[in-house]
């Protein structure tokens, strides 16, 4: 079983492949896509509960998601050096953002971190 270090979240290959499966959007890309839709951006933005992508990255809201798939997917809980792995990687790929980058908090982010971080725990 491989150890994930503050220092493997920010630099490996497990960040390019968990940020590489990232969908974020621009400012203008989601206005565009509420004009198509014919709703104003504050209703898209609500609907779709969108924020900067640093911030849903780095929101205890998507931290404990994360940590439930992953106790899931280990069939018990995650153990303090998976719970910090977690953070780190969700830490370092917020930082990674441009700050016009949005994020929808519906996504698949916590099964597709947990799953990349099975395989590393394996």
């Amino acid at each position: 079983m491989s150890v994930v270090t503050p220092a493997l979240a920010r630099d490996d290959e497990l960040l390019s492949r968990f940020t590489q499966g990232l969908v974020t959007r621009t400012v203008a890309h989601v206005a565009a896509e509420a004009r198509l839709d014919g709703e104003s951006l504050r209703n898209i933005v609500d609907r779709y509960e969108i924020d900067y992508a640093w911030h849903v990255l780095g929101s205890d809201r998507l931290r404990e998601s994360v940590l439930a798939a992953l106790a899931s997917g280990l069939g018990r809980p995650a153990d303090d050096t998976q719970r910090k792995a977690v953070h780190d990687v969700l830490q370092a790929a917020a930082a990674l953002q441009p700050s016009d980058a949005l994020m929808s908090f519906d996504n698949d982010v916590a099964e597709h971190l947990s799953q990349l971080l099975i395989a590393e725990f394996e």
